[in-house]
Formats: structure tokens, sequence, C-alpha cells
């Protein structure tokens, strides 16, 4: 500010001069960084601390006019610049994990990722650490914040949170397991420089583990490799040995190199919250505690190559929106030095070459640490921080000062292997449950999740107000048509469809790999609908450790996939484990066999009554229940055949003036199977939709008049 532009270093004598006052005769170049504090200098030294303060909020400003092209910088605004951005510096002169101005010194951070299998233990984990290091834990899975996450007991995305251990600031990345939210490991493994893989020591690397540790090694990360679960009782030292040994194998199947070869090795409970260098089984109370992993990160994973002098540059890895700050910027300082108030601009990379997108300034600078999000007012190379002020870049995009007209490269993602149709519900219904129910409001929403997720793609629809998601998998589309119902969102949604590529004119389609763990009862059961759904078999055995289980490897296309997993889960009866990875595309494999029978088509519309219910239930499996509204074309039961049959559920009795001897009352119906929304998604079948408001679920035909139905079918025979 005007302290600034009134102080002045005088490259002649080294004197410095404060409003015309001459503060330290003897603070010249060569003796600014040594100079010995007296009482006497006391008056001195305040002001030269006002003096670099006022230097430091305007080092922008100040770096021009010292170096401008006609002249060589002066010995003293040299000296003072390195001092302020130098990290060799910072850790003498102050303390170890702080730099002069609040920039943490790149030495001293460690950015990780805990990356894992689904239900391996990595938020679990993430909790004992940041109880380890101070941070107050309001419940378990803390870092899972959205209410699906804790309903479900899934990790849905990433969550970036730091802590400070023995002078050094730990940046940590908590990651999905499930294969559907494989972009958001994707797209923030770029940011660190380091991995904790974390495998369950009984059930050792499965499809998951494969897909995550590719990520890492293709980033050139040196994971460490943590085995969790090693209390339990199946859990033995030769188990452990021979998990290691298959992580091993792991890793030279994924082409890693000899330095992440020789990854170190931990043994773990997260659940009991300690680590350990030896496998034990119960470690001494004293050592109960997760310091042994702590160090290990701090001793294997090296600190980020960050160049402080540099212009700032930051690619975002992830963005949330604030209703006061507007877009939220979340990413790692590639290079220079950040402020509050600092101006920079939005670049991106296109066809034509670099763009900018907007030009603005820094507005609030923050950075989580714990379960809290921090204010801070300036950050460095090598740090991950959140950032508002621009309301233009998205994920991918850089934000660089003004000078860099240079973007950053994205983050290459996998592409998506299915899509799904999402439409305005124009059923008769329609209208009654939700808020939201316009095809505009519907496009503004999945267009705002498309910018969050570089993993979903939004594409204008074959009809007008739809829209083309293109998605990883039908539970990553399941979870957004949730959020969507729970904020008021009306639509109908089509049944997933298989994304095909064609090269060198063969048709190809993505194939994942299965891996299945079931009772040996059900072995069979599972051969035969894996098989139908043109799965092959390659490899099968006991499960270590267990008795009576057996683990089974297959490879099938995605299409077979697609509602398999509620038919698993009902037939095994909740006690068999199902995990599914995208492997790769490959040749077609040629039609399904018989995946589903036929439904039962509902020809009438008001209330459901238990009467003609009665009288159908024969015909097949019912969704509905007495008192339920319907309407011509609605979906309400699986036909016991491989037809479809239309119904009328909502006939009533006949009255007449004939006493009978039974009663209404006396009807005794079968409980209904109510479909959850990702069975209704693996239900539907390709001439169907699934109607989603915020109350209900309901299945129908896509064409509702029977007749029509009948018109289009014989069409798309023809």
């Amino acid at each position: 500010g005007p302290l600034a532009r009134q102080t002045r270093p005088k490259p002649s004598t080294g004197r410095v001069y404060l409003r015309g006052r001459v503060l330290r005769p003897d603070l010249t170049a060569q003796n600014l960084a040594h100079a010995p504090p007296s009482p006497a200098a006391a008056t001195n030294d305040m002001a030269a601390a006002l003096l670099l303060r006022g230097l430091r909020s305007s080092a922008s400003r100040a770096r021009p006019a010292f170096l401008s092209p006609a002249s060589a910088p002066p010995p003293f605004a040299s000296s003072l610049l390195h001092r302020l951005y130098s990290s060799a510096a910072a850790s003498a002169a102050s303390p170890p994990a702080s730099a002069l101005g609040g920039v943490t010194d790149p030495a001293r951070i460690r950015n990780v990722a805990v990356i894992a299998h689904v239900d391996h233990g990595k938020t679990t984990l993430m909790d004992r650490l940041l109880r380890q290091c101070g941070a107050d834990i309001p419940h378990e899975r803390a870092m899972d914040n959205i209410s699906l996450e804790r309903e479900r007991g899934i990790t849905i995305s990433s969550k970036v949170t730091s802590v400070s251990w023995k002078e050094n600031e730990l940046n940590m990345v908590d990651t999905p397991g499930h294969a559907d939210f494989g972009g958001e490991v994707e797209r923030v493994v770029g940011m660190v420089e380091g991995a904790v893989l974390v495998v369950d020591a009984g059930e050792g690397p499965l499809a998951q583990t494969k897909f995550v540790l590719s990520k890492a090694l293709k980033y050139g990360l040196r994971p460490i490799l943590l085995l969790n679960k090693v209390d339990r009782p199946s859990v033995s030292e030769e188990t452990c040995n021979e998990v290691e040994s298959l992580v091993f194998d792991l890793f030279a199947n994924l082409g890693a190199t000899e330095e992440q070869l020789d990854f170190p090795v931990l043994y773990a409970s997260a659940k009991e919250g300690w680590a350990s260098l030896k496998f034990t089984k119960c470690p001494p109370d004293s050592e109960k505690n997760m310091s042994p992993l702590l160090d290990s990160i701090v001793q294997h994973v090296r600190s980020p190559k960050a160049d402080l002098e540099a212009p700032f540059q930051m690619l975002v890895s992830m963005m949330e929106r604030d209703f006061y700050l507007g877009r939220i910027l979340t990413g790692r300082v590639t290079s220079g030095v950040i402020r509050v108030g600092d101006k920079v601009h939005g670049l991106r990379i296109t066809d034509e070459g670099v763009q900018k997108i907007e030009d603005g300034k820094v507005v609030k600078l923050m950075k989580k640490k714990g379960t809290s999000m921090a204010v801070i007012e300036a950050a460095g190379a090598g740090d991950i921080i959140s950032m508002a002020g621009l309301s233009g870049p998205a994920i991918g995009h850089t934000v660089a000062n003004p000078e860099v007209l240079t973007a950053l490269p994205a983050v290459e993602l996998d592409p998506p292997t299915i899509s799904m149709t999402f439409g305005v519900n124009d059923s008769p219904l329609a209208g009654r449950d939700g808020t939201h129910v316009t095809g505009a409001k519907i496009g503004n929403r999945l267009m705002a999740e498309a910018e969050t997720n570089l993993a979903i793609n939004v594409l204008p629809g074959p009809l007008s107000e739809s829209y083309e998601v293109q998605g990883r998998g039908e539970l990553q589309l399941g979870i957004l048509i949730e959020n969507m119902r729970r904020e008021g969102f009306e639509l109908s949604v089509s049944p997933p469809r298989v994304m095909y590529k064609t090269e060198r004119g063969e048709r190809l389609e993505p194939i994942e790999e299965v891996t299945v763990e079931v009772d040996e009862e059900h072995i069979g059961f599972v051969l035969e609908t894996l098989n139908n759904r043109k799965g092959e078999l390659l490899d099968m055995g006991p499960v270590p450790g267990t008795t009576g289980r057996t683990r089974v490897f297959m490879t099938c296309p995605s299409r077979g996939l697609v509602g398999v997993k509620g038919v698993f889960n009902s037939f095994t009866r909740g006690t068999g484990f199902m995990h599914r990875a995208f492997q790769a595309y490959a040749k077609y494999r040629g039609p399904l066999g018989t995946v589903r029978k036929g439904v039962l088509v509902s020809v009438g519309r008001g209330f459901i009554t238990s009467h003609a219910l009665m009288s159908l239930e024969a015909r097949g499996t019912l969704f509905v229940s007495p008192g339920m509204e319907t309407y011509e074309g609605m979906i309400v039961g699986e036909h016991s055949r491989d037809s479809d049959l239309e119904i009328n559920p909502v006939r009533t009795k006949e009255l007449t003036n004939i006493r009978a001897p039974g009663k209404d009352e006396n009807i005794r119906l079968s409980p209904p199977r109510l479909m959850t929304l990702e069975e209704a998604i693996g239900y539907v079948a390709v001439d169907e939709l699934i109607e989603v408001t915020p109350k209900v679920i309901r299945l129908r035909k896509k064409y509702l008049d029977a007749n029509k139905r009948k018109m289009m079918k014989n069409k798309i025979m023809q």
C-alpha cells in the first residue's frame, strides 16, 4: 500500500529510508540477514518489520518495479526477495513448517492419496490418522460428509484434508473404492507424490485394487503397502506373506519400476487404531497408534518439486459451489506463490490452442485442516489449497498469474462405458410430487453435475427436452438420480445402454473383470448366470483362511452385468460378494441369453384393489400393494412367463343383493417386491422407462397405449 510506495532502497549506499528517515545506517545488502539485534535499535527493528510486511503484501507489484528492463536488480531487492520466497531461508529463519509470509516450506509437505478396493478400510483409516494428529472427529467416518455416503457406507467423491505431524504438513486425499467412481481416483492422483495402498489381509488384492494401483504407478507414485484387518482370527503371518506376494506380482504385471517394487510394508488394524512395521495381532498398549504409518509417509514419500520463484500456476482438480463465494476451486499449486488479492486468470487447452476463460482476483484462500476449513492468507508451490474469486474455470483448467499464457496438461480419464437418457416425466401422475419438472431445469442440473464430475458426459438426447448422460456404471448414474430426486426433481430415465466402439470395421464392447466370492452351494448359480450373460471363466479356487467358500474370477461384458447384482444378492441372501472393474474394450461376444421374464402391465387407471390382486398373484410377482395408484401402461409386476401380460389391477368386486360368506378383510396377499432405484435401473428392458419422483419410483412402458406398443413392436420386427 502507501507504505510500500514510500519505502525505496537506495542502491548506491544500501541504506533503507522510511518517509525520508534512515532506519538503520548499517542495514546494507551484505549484512541485512546477519545484523545483530540491539536494545537501542528496537524502534528501528519495528519499522523494518513494518517495511517487510508492506513488501510481502505487495510482492507481486514490487517485483516488476525492481526488475525493470532498464536496470539490473538492486542488491537489497534481490536479497529480500530471496528471503521471502526461498525455502532454504524459510527453514533456517522461521519454524520448520512455515516460511516467511505464511507460505509452507515445500520440503515439509507430503501429498498422499489413500487408495484401495471397496470396503478395505480407507475411510476408517483416515479417521484414525486424523485422530492421531489431534483433529477433532465428531463421528465415525468423518470424511464421508454426503448423506448418501453415510447411508450406504461407501465413499462417492474424493476429499482432501491436511494434518500436522512432527513439523510436517501431510495433505491426505481419501478416494472412493467402487469401480463406478474410478474417475474420482484418476483426477486426484495427479495431485499427490505418494499413495498408501490399503489391502485387506484376508481378501488380498481384488479387481479395484488393480485399477487404482495402475493409476498410481502410471503417475510415478511409490505406494506404501498397508495390510489392514490383520487382527481378524483368520489372518496369520503366512496369510500376510501370501497377500504380500500377490501384491508384488500385481506390481510387476502392471510394469512397476525397481524403485516402486521396493515398497515398504506395514500391518494395521484401522478399526482398532494401530499400525506396525512388523506383523502382530495385538501390539502393546504403548504402541497402539498410527505413528509408524505417519513416520513412513514422511520417510518414503518425496516432497513436491516446487519453485517458489516462478509465476503462480495451479491445475484445478476439484470444484464446489458456495452460495456466497461462488465456485471454490481446489488443486495443487504447481509453482509460485498465491496471496489473497492477487490478480489471476483462467486458461484451458482447446483444439485451437490455449484459450483465456476469465480474468479476476483471489477473493479467499482456504485449506482443509482436519474436519474444518481454515482461511489462509498465502500459499506456495506444492501445497493443496482451495480458492474463490473466479466463476469461469472448472476441473481440468489452469489458474495462473496474468503473465502466464501456458496451460497445464489436464488429466486423461478413461472413457464412459454406459449411457442413459434423462427426460421430462410425461406420465399421467406427473407433477404431483416434484418441484423441478421442466426440461430446462433438468438440463441445467445435469450440466452442473458434468462440471464437477469429469467421469460424466452430458449430450443432447434423441428427443426434445431429453439428455443423454454417459457414465461408468449404473451405480454412478443411480447416485446422480437419487441426488436429483432428493432435490425435488421429477424425470423419466431410460435403461442403461452400453457404448460400443468400431475399430477397423470390427465392433468392440467394454469388458469387465468380475470377482465373486460365495458359499460352495451357490457356485453353480453364479457360473450359470454369468455364462448366460456371455461371461468367461478365468480362475476358481477356495478362499484362503475360510471353509466352504469359493472365489471365482471371470470376464463379462458390461451389458451382461447390468442388473445382475440385485439377482445375485437375492439368491445368495447377502452372503456373497461381487466386485467388478473395467478391463478393456474387446470383440463383441454376441447376444445375451434370457436374463429376465415378461412383465404385468396395467390397462386401468385408479387405485389398486386387493380384490383384483387376489386373482393376479398366481400370474407372477407383484410390485404394488392395495391402495397404490396406477395408470395404463404402468408395470405392476413380473410375469411368470417370458411374454408380457396386460391386467387390470383396479378391478373392484361386483355388488349384489346376495350375502357372500367371505369378506374382503380376510384376503391375505404376499408382500410385494419393492424395488430400489439401482434394482429398477438393472431391471427395465429397452421398451420401458423408470418414472422417478421425490416420493415414489415406478416402472412403466415407453408407450403407454397398448395399441401403439403393438404397432411399434411390429415396426421393429419388420
